[in-house]
């Protein structure tokens, strides 16, 4: 029976070993499985974090952009502001001494462009002073015709000018 007494023992032991050696396996599968979703959460905030960083970057370079956009944006003339361009334009004459007036327009047949008609009249010196002033104007111009004639007027030294223009910054 002694010899009974000592295996029940053993067996007993040898059981709670395994026991435990299972448990702690268990435990520690689990450990692992918590460590790495802990990682992938780490990494999913981190990913967020620049993400998020990026888009503040981003929103801070608009910004900073938008009045370098708006200037930029004023070279442009858009189908819908046409009537702007040509005041623009026209306000031009009154600068270099000139009366204009727009005769025409209409869209290029590649509807990329403006065809602008023009007629200007006025001493030489400001009709070529209004040829500088639309040659430096905002707009990508680009001079299509140009016919400058002395008035047949009585009235003095009068000159007329008729240009036809292309505006070539125009998005439609």
């Amino acid at each position: 029976m002694k010899k009974n007494f000592q295996k029940i023992p053993l067996l007993i032991t040898s059981a709670l070993l395994i026991f435990l050696g299972a448990v702690f396996i268990f435990l520690h599968g689990k450990t692992y499985d918590n460590e790495n979703k802990a990682e992938e959460g780490a990494q999913a905030w981190q990913t967020e974090v620049a993400r998020r960083n990026d888009i503040r970057m981003l929103d801070r370079t608009l910004q900073r952009l938008l009045p370098k956009r708006a200037l930029l944006d004023t070279h442009f003339a858009q189908s819908a502001d046409i009537v702007p361009f040509l005041d623009t334009i026209e306000k031009l004459a009154p600068q270099a001494g000139a009366h204009a007036e727009v005769t025409s327009v209409d869209a290029a047949p590649d509807k990329a462009s403006l065809i602008v008609g023009l007629k200007a009249s006025g001493t030489f010196p400001a009709i070529y002073k209004f040829l500088e002033l639309l040659e430096n104007s905002p707009y990508e111009l680009d001079f299509l015709s140009m016919d400058i004639r002395k008035s047949t007027q009585e009235s003095g030294d009068t000159w007329e000018a008729v240009f036809k223009l292309q505006l070539l910054t125009f998005i439609q």
